[in-house]
């Protein structure tokens, strides 16, 4: 068998480099646990990035895929699936939105969103409704119109012209926010939480805020739910946590427990905009995905994970912060997030990539987010005693960095 080493160094001579991965193989998983090529064990709490909400390998959507596998894994959009449609109306009934587009990742459900937002205008006769808002740190996609979108400069680098029409405006300020929508805006996009941006979440009252900005000039209001959707927050959609209703969102992430499936979902105010032809996707919502689909909202109920989601959340929480507050551990500045969306920003006198290194040295894995959190977002179906091992692991790495 292959070792990490040799696997690694294959890797490096055929894939092109625009990642960073370590140099380990992982081969396998099971719950929040995966093993390398040579059998090391790793408490995985970066969970594919908020991906895995079932956790790796769950036997119910296992057998679905070997199932679904089986019976009918493509039609293409020429044509309904018997998956397709039940996941669409199991969406439509569990969020409050009418309608669903699928797609095969986030970017594209924010691709969606940007024509549903210019298109839906169009319709309406209003030519000059064109412009995009957004927020500064914001983390939209790596396509050319969602990166247009996201509010950080290094992901622009090299790739301009961006898309034109967005203006940006900071995260969590409605007077910013009031001053720019105007009569040219087509739509504002909004993370209830900015994940990628350093897991900051934003006030219920800035998203109702938001709203009225929103309906009082004419435009519309997207959510882009694709980290904080599915579970993650401890309510199925971070929306319901401020009430407020978008005209429309996107999900991904923990919509397939790793199958890609993405999907954008609408109100019936906007539902006529994207008419027969204007949008599409070859592999959007194909059987074997939607069957995935079905089977992770099957897990959810008979697990109740969102419902873990909420105490496991409130039960790391309460472990980071104790972090924070530990005297013995300066590198630990704030915690951050909701539900199983959380993390620690490293202070400014210490390297956060060092304590993710180390932390990873240590047999667990996270994410980087922000440029200074140390990120988790583990499976909805995470245990205690997961918990109790990811947050020791992270005060000893915390602990054991130096000054830079």
């Amino acid at each position: 068998m292959a070792t990490n080493r040799e696997l690694y160094e294959t890797a490096q001579k055929t894939f092109v480099p625009n990642y960073r991965q370590p140099p380990i193989i992982l081969a396998r998983g099971e719950g929040c646990r995966v093993w390398d090529v040579e059998g090391n064990e790793y408490l995985d709490f970066s969970g594919g990035i908020a991906v895995l909400s079932v956790g790796h390998a769950h036997p119910t959507l296992a057998k679905a895929l070997a199932d679904q596998a089986a019976r009918l894994i493509h039609t293409s959009n020429l044509f309904f699936s018997d998956r397709a449609i039940e996941l669409a109306a199991e969406l439509t009934k569990r969020t409050g939105f009418d309608r669903v587009y699928f797609s095969n990742s986030g970017t594209e459900a924010n691709e969606a969103l940007i024509k549903l937002a210019r298109r839906y205008h169009h319709t309406r006769g209003d030519a000059r409704r064109v412009e995009l808002v957004a927020t500064h740190k914001s983390f939209h996609g790596r396509t050319m119109g969602a990166v247009s979108i996201t509010g950080q400069a290094k992901y622009h680098e090299g790739f301009g012209p961006m898309l034109p029409g967005v203006r940006f405006v900071d995260y969590g300020d409605a007077d910013a926010l009031r001053a720019v929508v105007g009569p040219d805006t087509a739509a504002v996009f909004l993370e209830p939480i900015q994940a990628e941006g350093g897991i900051i979440v934003a006030s219920n009252e800035y998203l109702r805020e938001a709203r009225r900005i929103c309906d009082e000039a004419g435009a519309l209001l997207f959510f882009d739910e694709v980290q904080t959707g599915y579970g993650r927050t401890g309510r199925f959609l971070a929306r319901e946590w401020s009430g407020v209703m978008p005209d429309a969102c996107s999900l991904a992430k923990g919509i397939g427990g790793g199958v890609p499936l993405g999907a954008m979902l609408i109100t019936e105010k906007v539902a006529g905009a994207l008419t027969t032809g204007t949008h599409g996707s070859t592999f959007g919502g194909n059987p074997l995905a939607c069957a995935a689909g079905l089977a992770v909202l099957r897990i959810f109920d008979e697990e109740k994970l969102v419902e873990n989601a909420e105490t496991m959340g409130r039960y790391l929480g309460e472990k980071l912060a104790a972090l924070v507050a530990d005297a013995s551990i300066p590198a630990a500045a704030e915690r951050r997030g909701m539900g199983l969306l959380q993390g620690i920003r490293v202070d400014a006198a210490y390297d956060p990539m060092v304590a993710y290194q180390q932390l990873r040295s240590q047999r667990v894995l996270s994410a980087i987010a922000g440029g200074d959190v140390i990120r988790f977002a583990p499976a909805l179906n995470v245990k205690r005693a997961d918990v109790d091992q990811a947050v020791e692991q992270l005060a000893i790495a915390l602990r054991s960095i130096p000054k830079k």
